[in-house]
């Protein structure tokens, strides 16, 4: 069986990753028909998980206020893509050492 390899572009960062087309699926389907790199997926369920933590109101559109919210965050931001992963990368261990 081949396994067929194609190029998704993240629809926060703009960071183009190969991936297969059952991965690309899966994060369609868990971002609302968006498609994510890794690092932006684990930034927003990071982020919709504290959400989560306030309260049962909170969780209920926490995922989708989170994806917003981390969208227009990377729009602010118009360097590289490779400068933005490790941007994120550094702020994800700043909360990861609290």
């Amino acid at each position: 069986m081949e396994v067929v390899v194609e190029c998704a572009k993240c629809e926060c960062c703009g960071l183009v990753e190969d991936c297969t087309r059952d991965y690309i699926l899966g994060v369609r389907a868990a971002f609302g028909g968006r498609w994510l790199c890794g690092l932006c997926s684990e930034a927003v369920r990071d982020e919709a998980a504290r959400g989560t933590a306030r309260g049962a109101a909170a969780a209920a559109a926490g995922l989708e206020d989170a994806l917003r919210d981390h969208m227009a965050f990377c729009g602010k931001c118009r360097r590289s893509p490779a400068f933005r992963v490790a941007d994120g990368m550094r702020q994800m261990l700043r909360r990861c050492s609290k």
